[in-house]
Formats: C-alpha cells, sequence, structure tokens
C-alpha cells in the first residue's frame, strides 16, 4: 500500500486533501488493463478549468478526484508497456486517447473516441470526461502509456526545469494551440483575451511563432503587470468598453492579424457582470478580415450557475454574423496535447521559452493546494504547482 493522498472536490466552493484510493492497472469501469503505467507524482498544476468545476458551474459531484496537469515517475508498468521503463520521468497530456481511433490517428487527441462513453474525449479528474481518476494526488494511474506519455530524455535535466516541464501536461501546449489556430506568424498582430495562464501561455506561444505586437487584455491589474513584466503589451480593459481603441493605443490600428480567446465562458463584460459570449463577439470585431480567431478557452454544454437559460445549456448569442462577413475562421475544442508537447519540450530543454517564468509558477504542498485554489479563485497572478511529495520544496 502506498497510502495515496489527492485533491478531492466535496462541493461549490470547497476542496480537501483526502485519503484516495492507491492507483490500480484498471480503467473507471473496472476492467483490467495491461497497457498503463502507475506514476509518482512528482508535479501537478491547479488549472482554470479545475476552477470552473470547483465553483460549481458544471454538473461534477462530490468525490471527484480533480487533475489533469500531471508529470510523473514510472514505479510500474503493466505487460503490455513495451517503450517506458521504471525510473522514466514523463510528462503526461491532459487528454486521455487511446492511438488507435480514427481521430487519435489524425493526431485529434482531443477527442478520442473510445475512451470515454458519453462523448469523444477523455481527461484525468474532469466532469463528464470518462471517469478517469485525477492526478492532484500522490499517485496516478495512466492508460495506453507507450501512446501517451511523453519521456522526458535526461532525469537530471528534467528535475532541473521542472517547473518548465510541468506546463507542457496542458497550459503551454494549449497555449500554443491557440496561437497555432489563430494564424500567428512572423510579423503578426496579436491579441490575447485573458492574462491568466492560458493566456500568458498563449501570449508566449506567440512569440516564439514571431509575432511583432502580442497584446493581453484583462480587467485584473495584477496580472496585467505581471503580462508587462514579462514582455507583453498590457491592455487594461477597465480603460474603456471599446477595445478597438485600446489596441489603436498601441499598435496604431483598431484591427489584430490574430485573436486568441483564453477567457472561456465564465467571461465579463466592463459593466462587471457575466456575458459568456463577449469575449467571443469581441474577437470578431477586433480581427481583420480574414483573420484567424484561436478559442482554447473552454466553453461547457451545461452550466447550472449561467446567468440565462440559454447559457446554461451553452447556447449563447453570438453576431456570427460579422464573423461571416469579414470571412474570418475560427477553432474551438480541447488541445490535442501530443500534437506539440515534444517541439515544446525541446525549447524548454534548449532555453527557449522560459514559461515557467512568464506564468509565474509557484510551488506549494499538496496540503495546500486548498489555499492555493482559494488564491488562484481570487486571481493571484500564479501558476500553482503542486508538489504532492514534498521532495522540490525540501530543494527549492
Amino acid at each position: 500500500m502506498r497510502s495515496n493522498r489527492g485533491v478531492v472536490y466535496t462541493g461549490p466552493g470547497q476542496v480537501e486533501v483526502q485519503n484516495i484510493a492507491d492507483p490500480v492497472f484498471a480503467d473507471p469501469s473496472g476492467r483490467k488493463i495491461e497497457h498503463a503505467v502507475i506514476l509518482k507524482v512528482i508535479t501537478t498544476n491547479i488549472c482554470g478549468s479545475d476552477q470552473h468545476m470547483v465553483r460549481g458551474r458544471t454538473s461534477a459531484e462530490a468525490g471527484l478526484v480533480l487533475g489533469h496537469e500531471i508529470t510523473g515517475e514510472v514505479i510500474e508498468k503493466g505487460s503490455d508497456v513495451e517503450m517506458l521503463e521504471v525510473g522514466d520521468i514523463v510528462s503526461v497530456p491532459f487528454n486521455v486517447a487511446c492511438g488507435r481511433c480514427r481521430t487519435c490517428r489524425a493526431q485529434d487527441t482531443g477527442v478520442c473516441l473510445t475512451v470515454n462513453p458519453s462523448r469523444a474525449g477523455g481527461a484525468y479528474g474532469y466532469v463528464d470526461m470518462g471517469g478517469w481518476i485525477g492526478g492532484q494526488a500522490k499517485y496516478v494511474t495512466i492508460p495506453y502509456a507507450d501512446f501517451n506519455l511523453l519521456k522526458i530524455p535526461d532525469r537530471d535535466r528534467a528535475l532541473a526545469k521542472i517547473r518548465d516541464l510541468t506546463m507542457l501536461s496542458d497550459i503551454l501546449p494549449t497555449g500554443f494551440h491557440g496561437a497555432v489556430k489563430a494564424g500567428v506568424g512572423v510579423g503578426s498582430i496579436v491579441y490575447v483575451a485573458g492574462a491568466g495562464p492560458v493566456g500568458l501561455a498563449a501570449a508566449a506561444s506567440a512569440r516564439i511563432l514571431g509575432a511583432a505586437v502580442v497584446m493581453i487584455g484583462d480587467f485584473n491589474k495584477e496580472r496585467l503587470a505581471h503580462a508587462k513584466k514579462v514582455g507583453f503589451e498590457p491592455v487594461d480593459l477597465s480603460a474603456s468598453d471599446r477595445l478597438g481603441d485600446l489596441i489603436a493605443d498601441i499598435t496604431g490600428s483598431n484591427e489584430v492579424d490574430s485573436a486568441i480567446d483564453a477567457v472561456g465562458f465564465e467571461a465579463r463584460g466592463h459593466a462587471g457582470g457575466e456575458q459568456p459570449a463577449i469575449v467571443l463577439n469581441q474577437m470578431m470585431e477586433i480581427t481583420r478580415a480574414a483573420g484567424n480567431i484561436g478559442i482554447p478557452g473552454l466553453y461547457v454544454t451545461e452550466d447550472p450557475g449561467a446567468v440565462d437559460k440559454a447559457a446554461k445549456v451553452g447556447s449563447l448569442s453570438l453576431r456570427f454574423g460579422l464573423g461571416w462577413a469579414k470571412a474570418q475562421s475560427f477553432h474551438t475544442g480541447q488541445t490535442p496535447v501530443l500534437k506539440y508537447n515534444r517541439q515544446l519540450m525541446q525549447a524548454i530543454l534548449h532555453d527557449r521559452l522560459n514559461i515557467a517564468e512568464i506564468v509565474n509558477a509557484q510551488l506549494i504542498s499538496l496540503d495546500d493546494a486548498p489555499k492555493g485554489y482559494e488564491s488562484f479563485d481570487q486571481g493571484a497572478a500564479k501558476k500553482f504547482v503542486i508538489d504532492p511529495h514534498g521532495d522540490l520544496l525540501k530543494s527549492a
């Protein structure tokens, strides 16, 4: 027995660190699987997507073990695992993917067809995503290990850059996907909505893709100050409800080549109230004709806390005719992490991308996870990285 412990959602606004079951070689239905490994979790991050559940804004039920951003060490492997060995340090894409179905074979691992009986796409520790146990814990089971896991080739380098490499599980590929789908390239003028960790990761991605100007909009003064500190152009949305004018103050034009929505369905308007479609509508307004909009921000099919009946089932009031008239391209959905994580790992290992500094990563203990959730929910300009065994905090 390993005396596993994990972060458990216990009800709206509440998480607790509890004793949880030790991981086993089985899927959520209880079927034995030999294509899995068991990891000792080295780092596991608190994500803004977790916050949506903790706020009670999804249909998540109490008792869910949270956590889909996982980096760990292989301590056991099933008999069908051929490409990994005990002792390997690996990054875990938040997507649970079989590697065999039509979408996985096309690298669309965010919508695997076999790992979730209720819909396309699986994830660890997340509502409606297949029942896979989350990794904000000391130990976790990872299925289809040969396909899913990215081995970090050098143990010493991995541990030296663990605060950066932990971002490979979700927010860095997610930000990069948003930038790629927004068509960012050399000389692009880019606007990112949201100065949280995903927005900062998207901005960092735009920069390494060659953008000339990267702007980040938010109401949160602390997050805007941090965005400026790490080299991006802050846009204080409280200054005006005319986003195009705020952008023109920086670039001389009220339009951009590429826009990235890193906010999602809990967006707020200038007046302060929730307006779940406001960012999407702003993206269409400020993006030039034939420009691209990447939407890594989360939108849901069920939102019990929505401001109106339509939004409760994911129906938003979009000015879609404007986007159509401007011949804009939109791309939504969960990021297929495996499409990007190896390249991004190399960028980190070779000092091309200091993502931990950019998102202001802060190590915390497993027992301090509830405090991390509370601080993050209050808008802290930090990315909380849980150290479940305390090994990294000891050496920090």
